[in-house]
């Protein structure tokens, strides 16, 4: 970090300026520190700050008129404030309002570094990016399309990256969501660091809290070894929650917890491990449903939602589709060392008039079967089968109708469920994960189903 970064700090409690200003001096950067919001506005008109830092409650004004002052003003200086310990109201506001960051009082020398030291990570980026004229959506060749909808998540991705705040990610299945996580993680300061996945519905209940947590040595039958959990794993990049729905209630207690604290405690310790990451949690459920029906924990959505991010349906950007098909079929192509087949007129208009269910990752299952299916260099609509596959819906529909008559109800009911699963396990692959979020039930209740229903479980049943 450069001798010459300054730091504006701006609180009315002496003891704690000093005590920002020695940590910062010690970190060989340089504080000015004031207690008044006009001295600061004043600094800040004479002088070019890397960070500013601010109380929530001073003299002649609070915290959220900082922010607003320098996100209007000097909108490429990260300002983080300091709040009151357990006032999460005041945190999530100044996040909401675009502040970088937050720290709670009585600050933590550990939180307070890494949270300059991410702050001037993004400083470094910016500068670059200035003197080299980048266009803002340098990501647009992976999160492709040009309607109004898909550019307006563009634009998003780019704003929220300069941000510490979670972000939440709602969307249909196969509509992008951990792309969109991907992109806001390489865009942001945290780009060197890791960038952790994890799948909320497909870890069994019973070892939830070890693996986001991790556990000592002798803490359980089995635990042979200390083990990091998730968090640690993720320490100075982004943990993404997928399916953060699929989280029981007692778990999303403990997650909120460590959200607030920036802390772990393994199982089995009575340590706490201090934990740098920023969370983005998605899930194909309408999260507001479920915090209306008391399945998910308001206080946890209030935190998670400070920024929310709508991945759109591909049915809402059809005029996106020749250019995402086009990608799809050379991705394809390239390892069979072809030349990407050209989709004819009737079948771009096929896929076009298609409803998507499934979105990107449909359009995908339906264009690698396709290939397979076309001979020559061209993929015609009848090589699609969409058709076909619409025709077969309303087959199965009048097929049940007339079964409903015949049989007693549970087995009908049975013959559903097992025609439903199926199917979306033709549409991924026979992926069990991806099936499971196409149906929208978790992976442990998915297998449950299928070992009662007797389909197997190996990768392609028709085997």
């Amino acid at each position: 970090m450069s001798a010459k970064s300054q730091v504006l700090v701006v609180d009315d409690e002496a003891d704690i300026r000093e005590l920002l200003a020695m940590t910062l001096a010690r970190m060989g950067l340089e504080p000015h520190c004031t207690a008044s919001t006009s001295e600061a506005f004043a600094l800040l008109a004479r002088n070019n700050y890397d960070l500013c830092l601010t109380d929530m409650r001073l003299p002649d004004g609070d915290g959220l008129a900082v922010v607003d002052y320098v996100t209007r003003n000097h909108p490429n200086v990260p300002v983080a404030v300091i709040t009151a310990h357990g006032s999460t109201e005041n945190a999530v506001a100044a996040l909401k309002a675009g502040a970088f960051d937050y720290l709670a009082k009585p600050v933590s020398l550990n939180q307070l570094r890494a949270l300059v030291h991410q702050a001037l990570k993004l400083q470094a980026m910016e500068k670059p990016k200035k003197a080299a004229r980048v266009p803002p959506n340098i990501y647009a060749r992976e999160l492709l399309g040009a309607s109004p909808v898909i550019v307006q998540v563009k634009e998003m991705i780019e704003r929220v990256a300069r941000s510490q705040a979670p972000v939440y990610i709602s969307g249909e299945s196969g509509t992008g969501k951990e792309l969109a996580a991907q992109l806001i993680h390489q865009r942001s300061a945290r780009r060197d660091g890791p960038f952790f996945p994890v799948n909320c519905g497909a870890i069994p209940e019973n070892l939830m809290e070890s693996e986001f947590f991790g556990y000592k040595k002798g803490a359980f039958t089995g635990a042979n070894q200390d083990k990091q959990g998730f968090f640690q794993a993720a320490h100075g990049g982004t943990l993404f929650l997928d399916e953060v729905a699929e989280l029981p209630l007692a778990m999303q207690v403990k997650l909120l917890r460590v959200i607030q604290e920036k802390s772990v405690r393994q199982v089995g310790s009575n340590e706490e491990i201090p934990v740098d990451i920023r969370v983005i949690s998605a899930t194909h459920q309408d999260l507001h449903q479920l915090v209306a029906a008391g399945d998910f924990r308001h206080d946890l959505f209030y935190r998670l939602a400070v920024i929310e991010l709508r991945m759109p349906p591909l049915r809402e950007m059809r005029e996106d589709i020749p250019l995402i098909a086009a990608d799809i079929l050379a991705r394809l192509a390239a390892p069979l060392k072809v030349a990407p087949p050209r989709l004819t007129s009737g079948a771009m208009k096929a896929l076009q008039s298609y409803s998507f269910p499934g979105n990107v990752r449909e359009l995908e299952n339906i264009l690698e079967r396709a290939l397979a299916l076309a001979s020559g260099d061209e993929i015609s609509a009848e090589d699609l089968q969409l058709g076909a596959h619409q025709d077969a819906h309303t087959i199965t529909k009048q097929d049940l109708a007339g079964l409903r008559a015949s049989v007693p109800l549970p087995e009908y009911l049975e013959r559903i469920e097992k025609e439903a699963i199926l199917e979306a396990l033709q549409k991924t692959r026979y992926n069990r994960t991806a099936a499971a979020k196409l149906l929208g039930i978790t992976f442990r209740a998915l297998r449950y189903r299928m070992q009662r229903l007797g389909i197997k479980e190996e990768l392609d049943p028709r085997s």
